[in-house]
């Protein structure tokens, strides 16, 4: 296939920033999403000149010839230095443009299995500029096989919990902020989705964002509403470790994204529960070897290259480290990842609950899903 023309062009995430979106050969249109939490490891997404100096450069490309997916190399030597959304939107351009749209056939003809979706349905921390939960995500896990029925069960829950306290705020995600603290969050969810899973007929598992990098205050971690007893609580490392380990075996977490902050490597490897990585790994695939962890999460704009994102998949597959390919809190309705997380058989994908960004992957999900069965 070949580059003919390459156009770009700035248009607005689902938290009202400017991002940049890509078209190749006047058909193909991809765009890159950002992050609210970023990990100080991620690559900059963009050149000193910002999204306009990239758009510049990206309309010179032209006349490459890309066939697979190793030529995408021959884009990232191009766009090294334009930052990572660039690199990213325009790959996956490219990929939209070798498979006519159908990246996941064209990746892995001969994937079958879909992800199971982590559904933000209540949420805090950096995602929400006020008073809500230390916490920045509280994670569904619907244990079913059906992506489609997962979906379902998330968006049902997500409903429920609307009725149940009427809340006016979201987050970022589209997550709702509840009148209640850190610890009560974890109580009434821990006792609501006990109810939920019997209701559905499969288990709904709890699990936590902590963002912890963004409680970390270099030398404790800061708690601004713990529970409604003790509404501040500052926590050295080693107390956070064993807050950490404690709250996972009291309410079954089943999932425990980043629970220390993005460089303690050595805390890590001393969480009891399921720990994964996110701004402590950025996917990045030496600072992968270098954690004890039980999965990481995947976003390719962390890195700015699907070549080293795939390196950092086939790691920790082949390592028995579970990837977990990632939307951002800034998101746009490009569903790129939902074809990624077939292809690359990657078992979970966190692209939220509802919200047209967040459905956009969703729906792709359950198209492909159709598509495999039929």
């Amino acid at each position: 296939m070949k580059i003919k023309k390459v156009t770009a062009r700035e248009i607005f995430n689902s938290k009202n920033q400017p991002t940049i979106e890509v078209t190749i050969n006047n058909k193909f249109t991809a765009s890159a999403p950002a992050g609210t939490s970023t990990g100080k490891h991620a690559k900059k997404l963009y050149p000193v000149g910002g999204i306009k100096e990239a758009i510049k450069e990206l309309k010179r490309i032209k006349g490459i010839i890309i066939n697979e997916f190793e030529d995408l190399e021959v884009l990232e030597e191009i766009t090294k230095d334009l930052g990572a959304n660039p690199t990213i939107a325009l790959e996956f351009a490219a990929l939209k443009a070798l498979s006519k749209n159908k990246v996941w056939q064209f990746l892995n003809p001969y994937a079958t299995k879909i992800p199971t979706p982590l559904g933000n349905v209540v949420g805090g921390g950096a995602h929400f500029k006020g008073k809500a939960s230390d916490f920045q995500e509280f994670l569904l896990i619907p244990r079913t096989k059906k992506f489609f029925n997962a979906a379902l069960a998330n968006e049902l829950i997500h409903n429920r919990i609307k009725r149940k306290f009427n809340p006016t705020q979201k987050t970022y995600e589209n997550a709702w902020v509840l009148p209640l603290s850190t610890k009560e969050t974890l109580e009434f969810l821990t006792d609501f989705l006990s109810d939920m899973s019997k209701e559905l007929g499969f288990k709904i598992d709890l699990g936590l964002d902590v963002a912890a990098s963004s409680l970390w205050k270099g030398h404790s971690y800061v708690y601004d509403n713990f529970s409604k007893e003790e509404p501040k609580k500052q926590l050295s490392p080693r107390e956070q470790i064993e807050f950490i380990n404690l709250i996972t075996r009291r309410y079954n977490l089943a999932y425990i994204e980043d629970p220390l902050h993005e460089d303690d490597f050595d805390g890590f490897a001393k969480i009891k529960g399921f720990a994964v990585g996110d701004d402590l790994i950025t996917t990045d695939i030496e600072r992968l070897k270098k954690a004890d962890i039980n999965a990481v999460i995947i976003k390719p704009n962390q890195i700015g290259s699907l070549i080293k994102t795939k390196e950092v998949v086939d790691y920790a597959k082949n390592n028995d480290i579970i990837p977990v390919i990632s939307h951002r809190s800034g998101e746009t309705m490009d569903n790129t990842i939902s074809h990624l997380a077939v292809a690359w058989n990657i078992p979970y994908i966190k692209c939220g609950i509802v919200g047209k960004e967040r459905k956009a992957k969703i729906n792709e999900l359950i198209r492909i899903e159709r598509e495999i069965k039929d």
